[in-house]
């Protein structure tokens, strides 16, 4: 084990309090901050009274526009880019360590791309209902994870670097499909489809945003409980099915919840790329890469990196609005660059920590911590 592993502590429930409260801490602030900017600013100290005011039904300092403002347009916009920044990023963890490799994402692998065109064409050709486009965008998304993943197997054995290519050629074709599937539409639904797919989260969503975010706790529940596995499994298949891990089950639920997940969040948003990449490496390099801290971390971390760059993009150029994948691209496409170039930083990033045990076998030094 390197050195680089060895300076993270081992992972214990204290220690996974302490760094999600303190994550939990930086979004609560980011989000204060972001609720007090655009347009219309409105200081942190009324923003605080109008939230207590709503929830205890009193009087408070807001004025009616600014309670629009508050709670009809940046509320719902914030909540929003919580709910997606923690679908990409925990999706982004669950491809990593289902492919073993830290530069899978659902942009990159073209998961994002797919779940768009199959959007696209239900937006376009489907029915009108509220279910259709979240549907159509899972399994667009589940359908292009499967090819890549068959793309990428060379004589029975999954190379990262195939897998990568896979998902980069696959992921060009389906932009070619989405350019001319865009290519039929009128002037109107075309100027609507290019900015969604440059990442948007003006639109309040169809369906309720307490249903998705419901939805995605419910997916982060799921690969948390499977945490275990998915830090044997980043050992190799053979080695994790020797110390009792169910392969075959493991690798479906996180194909299918992983793939939930970016189609809930290209539903809503579009395609928003590289949080998947950024968030889940930025969280190794910092806390470590078992996924009993990982996924929680993951989860936060990616809603404070979309909030602040929707924040970015709606006030760094004002009054003319940026779209949020771009800003997420400005940041995400130089990584991706470094780890191509430095794959050895990336791979034992992936890692978790020395102290991650098989099941069944208990540390010697677990007495230090208690």
């Amino acid at each position: 084990m390197t050195a680089s592993l060895r300076r993270h502590p081992r992972v214990t429930p204290r220690r996974v309090a302490g760094v999600c409260a303190l994550l939990l801490g930086v979004l609560l602030l980011l989000v204060a901050i972001s609720l007090s900017l655009g347009a219309v600013s409105i200081p942190v100290t009324k923003i605080v009274s109008g939230v207590w005011a709503s929830l205890t039904h009193t009087a408070g300092a807001l004025t009616p526009d600014q309670q629009v403002i508050l709670f009809n347009i940046r509320l719902p916009r914030i909540f929003l880019a919580i709910i997606v920044g923690t679908a990409l990023a925990i999706a982004g963890a669950g491809y990593q360590a289902l492919l073993r490799n830290p530069l899978a994402d659902p942009y990159v692998l073209g998961v994002s791309s797919g779940a768009a065109l199959a959007a696209i064409l239900t937006m376009a050709y489907g029915p009108r209902l509220a279910v259709a486009v979240p549907l159509a965008a899972f399994l667009g998304a589940l359908a292009t994870i499967v090819t890549v993943y068959w793309l990428g197997r060379t004589d029975e054995h999954l190379s990262p670097y195939t897998l990568l290519l896979a998902g980069i050629v696959t992921a060009s074709f389906l932009s070619a499909l989405i350019i001319f599937v865009t290519s039929t539409l009128t002037a109107n639904e075309l100027r609507g489809a290019l900015f969604w797919l440059m990442g948007d989260l003006s639109n309040p969503p169809a369906v309720p945003l307490a249903w998705l975010g419901l939805a995605v706790l419910g997916i982060g529940v799921i690969l948390y409980a499977i945490a275990g596995d998915l830090n044997l499994l980043l050992m190799g298949e053979a080695e994790a099915a020797a110390l009792g891990v169910d392969v075959r089950r493991t690798k479906i639920l996180v194909y299918l919840v992983a793939s939930l997940a970016t189609g809930i969040a290209v539903a809503v948003s579009g395609a928003i790329g590289y949080i998947g990449l950024l968030v889940p490496h930025l969280i190794r390099l910092l806390f470590g890469g078992d996924y009993r801290l990982l996924l929680p971390a993951t989860a936060l971390g990616g809603a404070i990196v979309l909030v602040l760059a929707d924040t970015l993009a709606r006030t760094v150029a004002a009054p003319t609005e940026l779209q949020v994948g771009a800003v997420t691209a400005l940041v995400g496409a130089p990584l991706f660059i470094y780890l191509l170039r430095r794959p050895q930083v990336a791979a034992s990033a992936m890692m978790p920590n020395s102290s991650v045990t098989p099941p069944g076998n208990t540390p010697k030094d677990s007495s230090d911590d208690n």
